[in-house]
């Protein structure tokens, strides 16, 4: 498994509900295209983090760098119902962090810290 995770602060107009509604339905829909594993979206605590925590966390898991790629491949190709479905949550996004994780160890990392 990986996890794609999107650190997200919202622009100063969108709203936090109607923004979360927008996720589950964009989520939803890349989940049902099979280019997802599974989703979900996170909101900090009672302002609670580091000085530079955003506001919300979405945490897409995939099964592998290709289907990360596919997600990619199906936004960017998906028609006009992909398109309205991605610029609705899009729009809504001001500042965003994302980085790409893993379980850890995983089984090929010891494997190779094995044969060393």
């Amino acid at each position: 498994m990986n996890f794609y995770q999107c650190s997200i602060d919202l622009r100063d107009d969108s709203k936090a509900l109607a923004f979360a509604a927008a996720v589950e339905v964009w989520m939803e829909h890349l989940k049902s295209g099979g280019v997802i594993v599974s989703w979900r979206l996170c909101r900090r605590k009672l302002g609670f983090g580091a000085p530079r925590a955003r506001d919300f966390l979405l945490e897409v898991e995939v099964e592998n760098l290709t289907q990360l790629d596919q997600a990619f491949r199906f936004t960017a190709n998906g028609g006009e119902q992909v398109e309205r479905l991605y610029t609705t949550v899009h729009q809504m996004v001001g500042e965003v962090d994302i980085a790409l994780y893993r379980p850890f160890p995983d089984a090929e990392r010891a494997e190779r810290m094995a044969l060393i």
